[in-house]
């Protein structure tokens, strides 16, 4: 069997943990390997590279992706789709391994229905990707997030300041959740659950009549403000189609000051959370996913993804698991919620 293989949409942490699986199934496997530049540009542009076993030694720890990703995909020119046909049957392949996130996957399923045969590995730190319980990246991005809001505490104590500190999550609230929670923050904010900026700012009031003058509050990009009760500015929208987030915690930190006369500090981690190192735990499941999907292309199950689910790699439809995003559970946002002052 001849693969192909790409990382697309955003990087993380992990991504080359993935590819070396793949490549090293493939070779056990008695098949072959390329992998695409820049994702489906590289397809478009027939920028592609052996991956061989030798290719992927020393990858394990690396962060980033040594393919290098991109967000074009074969729908986004009219005759792209036929060029990714070409390129396919030029190359003698059998069918693409995808390593995305939701929209990347999605693109995937389409692909698969149109003729490209795909198997889907799903990545992103947002860990919104629908049936598994956990995507390639995120355990990463929390480490990083609660490191980040244990530091954040001792500045705060030590200054008597709000600090508020930004973290990635578009739709849903996975990291801010679990970084809260992991580091201690005061406040947590998700999209999820639409906040009251009045009860915010009666929140961090209480804790300073109570003699703590120190607060966390930790707050996902995408998080908004209850209808009608705080107006935040619109976000641009890029070249895809997808709004530019980040500025929530900017606003509140400026709305905070403004309304308690406390000394307010933003800090926005950004893309901090998506780089360096893997954790274990992104490097085993990575490990584990790619392996999965080469299985799972050998026995012609094209159109599906690897999902852990019960600490199990199951293979579920691709289409659906890019229809069913996947926000963080109800015992969780309760937990957070559970340390509301």
């Amino acid at each position: 069997m001849r693969l192909g293989v790409l990382t697309s949409g955003g990087d993380c942490s992990g991504l080359n943990a993935a590819i070396r699986a793949v490549a090293r199934q493939t070779a056990a496997r008695g098949g072959e390997l390329i992998g695409f530049e820049d994702a489906w540009r590289g397809v478009l542009e027939r920028a592609w590279v052996p991956v061989t076993v030798e290719y992927c030694r020393g990858l394990l720890p690396r962060g980033g992706t040594v393919l290098g990703t991109s967000r074009i995909t074969p729908y986004q020119e009219e005759g792209d789709l036929d060029l990714a046909r070409a390129v396919r049957d030029e190359l003698d392949l059998d069918g693409f391994v995808v390593i995305g996130g939701n929209g990347s996957l999605a693109c995937a399923a389409r692909l698969t229905t149109d003729g490209i045969p795909c198997i889907g590995i799903p990545k992103t730190i947002d860990n919104d990707i629908g049936l598994t319980e956990h995507s390639i990246g995120f355990d990463t991005a929390v480490h990083v997030a609660a490191a980040a809001i244990d530091r954040l505490h001792t500045t705060a104590e030590a200054h008597d300041r709000v600090l508020v500190v930004e973290v990635m999550g578009r739709h849903a609230g996975h990291v801010a959740v679990r970084a809260g929670l992991a580091g201690g923050a005061t406040l947590t904010l998700v999209p999820e659950r639409p906040f009251v900026l009045d009860d915010v700012i009666a929140a961090i009031e209480r804790r300073h009549r109570a003699g703590r003058y120190a607060t966390v509050v930790a707050v996902a990009e995408g998080a908004l403000p209850a209808a009608g009760t705080w107006e935040i500015p619109e976000p641009e929208i890029d070249r895809f189609g997808h709004a530019r987030l980040g500025g929530v915690g900017a606003a509140l930190g400026a709305e905070i000051e403004r309304r308690t006369g406390y000394e307010t500090r933003v800090t926005v981690l950004g893309y901090v959370q998506r780089g360096g190192t893997p954790t274990a735990f992104d490097r085993v499941l990575a490990t584990r996913l790619g392996l999965a999907a080469v299985d799972a292309a050998y026995d012609g199950a094209w159109g599906s993804m690897m999902a852990l689910q019960a600490d199990r790699i199951v293979r579920v439809s691709l289409a659906e698991a890019t229809e069913a995003q996947a926000t963080v559970p109800e015992e969780l946002l309760d937990a957070a919620a559970a340390f509301f002052p």
